[in-house]
Formats: C-alpha cells, structure tokens, sequence
C-alpha cells in the first residue's frame, strides 16, 4: 500500500508508474505470504498451535490470516511510511525492499520445506528488483532537478527550489 500511495506525490510519470507496478505485485506478494501461512496452519489444532508458540494469536485469530510481523506486531498504516516527498519516498522504498529481502533471507536460513522456500525465492528475487527500479526511478527523479539542490526541497509540493538565505 506505500508504494500506490506514494504515487500520488511524484512529479513525473516515470516514477509513478514504477510506484504503481511495483505496488500492485506487492499486493499479490501478501497474498503468496498468506496462502503459505494458511496451508501451515489450516490443519494444526488448538493445542498445536499452542505448543508452537501461536496460543495467544489462536484466541485472537484462530487460524485466520492477520499480517503481523514476526515478533508479534501487527500490520498497521504507519507502516505506508508515504512522506509525500519523491526523493524521501524513494530512499524510504530502497530500504524497505533490502529489509524485505534480509527476512526472505532469513526464513530462507530457517526453513528447509521446499513448498515453503521455492515461493519465499522467487519473492526475495523480486525484491531484489525491485530495489534496482527504485533506484532507476531515483536516479531519474534526480536528473531532472537541480542537482545542486534536490536535497534542499520538496519537487512535488514546492515547485521552485528556493535556495536558503545564506546561501543566496
């Protein structure tokens, strides 16, 4: 959801269209995420799950899918992390996919089920280039502005770089 809310604030197609690509197939990564976390579970029973480690999310979910991270945090809306800023935006995505891979990475170093590690590898590839299209898009974004000041403004809301006063 970050990636088609930040779109928004881009001031060129280019990056939009990349924030909406990529967007849209995160999207179906939740739902791969979910069915593989579905097929683990569907069949375990209270006391199972329970041994496992899952006990309070059974009373609160049973076996429903509620996307959490691994330490037990849910997934919330501060997580869109849309600054409404192109250039912050951007960074904030090549982040959040080499975090993405380094999880893909370590389920990879703890799981051994292959029904379980073949999709976990195709989606740790896809954030792979993902992080590279955030970087295209970047490096564009950045070509069309002032490179001596596209750290100083925001592109998509002040629409003349002014320069700080004691600079002037």
């Amino acid at each position: 959801m970050r990636y088609l809310s930040q779109r928004y604030a881009m001031p060129y197609g280019m990056q939009k269209a990349v924030l909406t690509d990529i967007g849209t197939e995160e999207l179906a990564h939740l739902e791969i995420v979910a069915a593989i976390v579905h097929q683990l579970t569907r069949d375990l029973t209270a006391e199972e799950l329970d041994a496992q480690g899952f006990g309070e999310y059974y009373i609160d979910h049973t076996a429903g899918i509620w996307p959490q991270a691994a330490g037990g945090v849910p997934f919330s809306s501060t997580q869109f992390q849309s600054k409404g800023d192109p250039i912050t935006d951007l960074f904030e995505n090549l982040a959040a996919e080499q975090k993405a891979r380094s999880t893909y990475d370590n389920i990879l170093r703890v799981v051994k089920d292959p029904d379980v590690c073949d999709p976990i590898r195709f989606l740790r590839k896809r954030e792979i280039i993902h992080f590279q299209r955030f970087g295209e898009a970047l490096r564009d974004l950045q070509d069309r502005l002032d490179s001596k000041n596209f750290y100083a403004f925001n592109p998509s809301f002040d629409k003349r770089p002014q320069m700080p006063a004691s600079h002037q």
